[in-house]
């Protein structure tokens, strides 16, 4: 018998405003996602993505995600503090708590910071001034190139550069990587100002799997915190610390961004076939894993397929584009 696909939600924290990290910013990922198969050459997953309504009142969607037929939500929280509304949290925090699979990722300083107040993954996030890491020795300026962003604000490199991340503690399935000589994902997209997440200290089901290693101050910093499913029926979660590592722009620069976005992007991603890689099977990996299924164990001929791009192709190159709910490519 055939298993049903994996139903994934790509979901962010804004209304669909052009000039901004609307889902339409996310379709390299949507499109990967949507193209994975089986190990009988079925699709892997079923993708959905999608904006919020107006900020004010419950989201329609998130609202009520406890009584969906999602598998996974993967959370683009790119708001600066009124992207989830009271109900939408109650009921993000209901879907895990019955089971469900949680990626909560956001961005440098407050954005995002209306994940605080979700049960367990929300404070692994630390804000400016919301939810602050209690370490005040993180709390410097570490992206130097742009002022008006304060802390927390990791500079692990330009956007559509990669940086090399560090396996902290016995690596965690979503790290796993047949194909490199280690057996571990090392790369994943750079970003000028990467947010701050750890472990929340009354959780012992969460740990910090990756670090890594700003390019200005060589300070390090967390990457992502996973926390393992609790006997309690609690699904898997993330809590990564950039959207970012998801984001078109950093997949490909050349796929354009909002016009508030000043740095200059990097080139390094599409010259490094082993980066991309990585990339692509650390999001397979969040795919399996956050629905119960280890990336270990699971493997997938059909993956094999898959060209590896020359310089200068996207990360999904021979795949058609999925359009997003609004008709977006």
């Amino acid at each position: 018998m055939m298993a049903s696909p994996i139903r994934i939600l790509l979901q962010t924290t804004i209304p669909p405003i052009a000039d901004d990290w609307h889902i339409g910013r996310f379709s390299m990922l949507r499109d990967y996602l949507a193209g994975l198969l089986d190990e009988d050459g079925m699709p892997l997953c079923a993708v959905t993505a999608r904006d919020r309504t107006t900020p004010g009142a419950p989201d329609p969607v998130l609202s009520t995600i406890d009584r969906s037929d999602f598998d996974e939500l993967w959370l683009f929280a790119v708001d600066t503090g009124d992207g989830l509304d009271e109900e939408d949290c109650a009921a993000i925090s209901r879907f895990r708590r019955n089971g469900g699979g949680l990626l909560v990722t956001r961005d440098h300083m407050d954005l995002g910071s209306s994940v605080c107040s979700l049960g367990g993954v929300g404070t692994a996030h630390f804000f400016h001034s919301k939810n602050v890491e209690p370490d005040e020795a993180r709390h410097v300026i570490d992206d130097r190139e742009t002022s008006a962003i304060l802390w927390p604000n990791y500079h692990s490199g330009a956007n559509g550069d990669f940086q090399e991340i560090i396996a902290v503690g016995t690596p965690h399935p979503l790290l796993h990587d047949p194909a490199a000589r280690d057996g571990l994902i090392r790369y994943l997209p750079a970003h000028p100002h990467e947010g701050a997440v750890g472990t929340p200290p009354d959780d012992p089901t969460a740990r910090v799997i990756a670090t890594g290693t700003s390019k200005v101050s060589g300070r390090h910093f967390n990457i992502a915190v996973a926390f393992e499913p609790s006997d309690s029926g609690d699904g898997p979660a993330v809590a990564q610390s950039t959207f970012h590592h998801f984001a078109d722009y950093n997949w490909d620069p050349a796929t354009g961004c909002p016009s508030f976005v000043s740095e200059a992007p990097g080139a390094g991603l599409a010259h490094s076939a082993d980066a991309r890689r990585s990339i692509r099977q650390f999001v397979r990996n969040l795919a399996l894993w956050l629905t119960g299924r280890s990336p270990i164990e699971v493997r997938d001929g059909h993956l094999d397929r898959e060209r590896d791009q020359r310089p200068g192709e996207s990360l999904v190159d021979g795949m058609e584009p999925v359009s997003d709910e609004r008709g977006r490519q």
